[in-house]
């Protein structure tokens, strides 16, 4: 398979699930997610977290992430990587749920972090993340803080159905 094709479960494979993540707001939060990120060896040396923060934040001034229901999407406006085989998808759940604006007013404990080569793969990888929030199983793992495996498994299921 195309690494542009690559599945979800394989982008959150790479980026990984991350508990207990400080901060007490957007800045906060997402500057802890971006510095706790253990990444692939290759990927983490093509990534530059302090560029990777002030495009996400940029892209969170612009208009924010947050779609409801505890959940946020945060990622930056543009590519800042090129290789397909270095994006990745991260899922980060606060210490302290946050006020990020959503429209619901909902506080967001989970942040759902994505990062593409491309504005193609961005929006497959959004359309697929933007499913799965649809889905109340998911949203109940997210809300329970799921371990990994489960998460994973969930998304993998559904996206082998999908072929």
């Amino acid at each position: 398979m195309d690494n542009t094709d690559e599945t979800l479960a394989a982008l959150l494979g790479r980026g990984g699930v991350y508990y207990r993540v400080a901060g007490s707001g957007v800045r906060e939060q997402m500057g802890s997610l971006i510095a706790g990120l253990k990444l692939p060896p290759e990927t983490d040396a093509a990534i530059d977290r302090e560029l990777l923060l002030k495009a996400a934040l940029e892209r969170e001034d612009l208009m924010n992430t947050a779609i409801g229901r505890g959940i946020a999407l945060p990622h930056p406006r543009n590519p800042l990587i090129t290789d397909s085989a270095h994006q990745f998808v991260a899922i980060g759940f606060f210490e302290q749920p946050a006020d990020w604006n959503a429209l619901d007013r909902e506080k967001v404990h989970s942040a759902i972090f994505i990062v593409s080569a491309s504005p193609k793969t961005h929006l497959r990888i959004l359309s697929r993340i933007n499913y799965f929030c649809q889905q109340e199983g998911f949203r109940k793992l997210l809300l329970e803080r799921a371990p990994p495996e489960k998460i994973v498994r969930l998304i993998a299921e559904s996206e082998q159905a999908w072929r």
